[in-house]
């Protein structure tokens, strides 16, 4: 694996040294340049948890991923720069699924003068470090909460037009036997979102799009703007021009997508 070239696949431009700034850049850049996506796990491919794969496949490869790889990756960049980073145990949506959510989410912090909590697996989450402090903070899209929980987990309250939800994190280095039984549980489970849905989320400068089944949808300053896809060719066109994605092969998945939408929307 490459420093240098993963900064040039993320558009970073400069030194990187050990401080705010440069994390704030950092964590822009690869949100505006790698897509938040599934599509490996609708194609069968299994995958890990391994900074490598996750390099090859979003960096020499192009492609985008899920919270694993994309924070797994963004990890390794800011290891690899001399930042100080503990990669946690997060647990999307715990506060209604209970235990079962656990190691459903990887999630950083980094030391700076004080903790940053740091997470690019989101898809629509922010664009810059939050200081791991109890309070509301505003980003491009909203407002997100910080509430520490009695049971020592902390909560992230995230308001966002796209998603709303919240996911919960401890403030200790990852379980990664955990991490690992839910990554294939959530790639293998006819009851997992990710096997059940075709995801692809991208931020822009103050906007951000998702093609969520076939829906496309643009949220920008609170506002969002929906409209269906119409066929696998708009679907691969979109994938390209929109999340800088190559996916012919995704047109295979297209009957699945309109039958899942009918499922859930009648139409």
């Amino acid at each position: 694996m490459n420093l240098e070239v993963y900064l040039k696949r993320i558009g970073f431009n400069g030194a990187p040294q050990q401080d705010l700034a440069t994390l704030q850049s950092l964590q822009r850049c690869h949100l505006e340049h790698i897509a938040f996506e599934n599509f490996d796990v609708l194609f069968g491919r299994r995958v890990t948890l391994d900074p490598e794969d996750a390099y090859a496949k979003m960096v020499t490869g192009g492609r985008g991923g899920w919270c694993y790889e994309m924070n797994g990756l963004f990890l390794w960049a800011l290891e690899s720069i001399g930042f100080r980073v503990m990669p946690m145990t997060g647990a999307m949506l715990r506060a209604q699924r209970g235990p079962s959510a656990i190691g459903s989410h990887l999630v950083l912090t980094v030391e700076l003068e004080q903790p940053y909590l740091v997470d690019v697996g989101l898809g629509d989450g922010p664009t810059e470090p939050i200081l791991l402090k109890e309070g509301s903070y505003g980003y491009h899209l909203g407002r997100l909460r910080l509430e520490r929980l009695s049971d020592g987990w902390w909560r992230v309250h995230k308001e966002a037009p796209i998603f709303s939800l919240s996911y919960d994190f401890q403030y200790q280095r990852a379980d990664w036997d955990m991490l690992t039984e839910k990554c294939h549980w959530q790639q293998t489970s006819p009851d997992s979102l990710f096997v059940q849905n075709a995801l692809c989320v991208k931020q822009v400068p103050g906007t951000v799009i998702a093609l969520l089944g076939r829906a496309l949808k643009t949220a920008y300053q609170g506002e969002v703007r929906t409209q269906l896809v119409n066929s696998a060719a708009e679907y691969i066109d979109l994938l390209e021009g929109k999340f800088g994605l190559e996916l012919p092969q995704a047109a295979d998945l297209w009957p699945e997508i309109v039958s899942r939408h009918k499922a859930l929307f009648g139409s």
